[in-house]
């Protein structure tokens, strides 16, 4: 089982950076962009730390003080969740 949290964890906040730096992109173009409920989603689903180290690399959503705030605290709490979980990783 552990492996399995382990996996998921790394796959979805991949996805998180991913899509943080699409969405930027598609900002750029002025195209279709994905909605911040998604955005939201994709982090309170345990992709919090991976979105919001997209967030700072890409310097997307950093002026929306929701993300600005948000995304960092949900992932304290996601990592602290995570250790508690799945205990040190030695």
């Amino acid at each position: 089982m552990k492996p399995f949290i382990i996996g998921y964890l790394l796959i979805i906040n991949l996805y998180g950076i991913i899509i943080m730096g699409v969405d930027k992109r598609k900002a750029q173009k002025r195209e279709w962009r994905i909605r911040e409920k998604n955005l939201w989603l994709v982090a309170l689903v345990g992709g919090a730390p991976g979105s919001t180290i997209g967030m700072l690399f890409f310097r997307h959503k950093t002026q929306h003080l929701s993300f600005k705030i948000g995304f960092p605290l949900l992932a304290i709490l996601e990592i602290v969740f995570c250790y508690i979980l799945l205990g040190p990783m030695s």
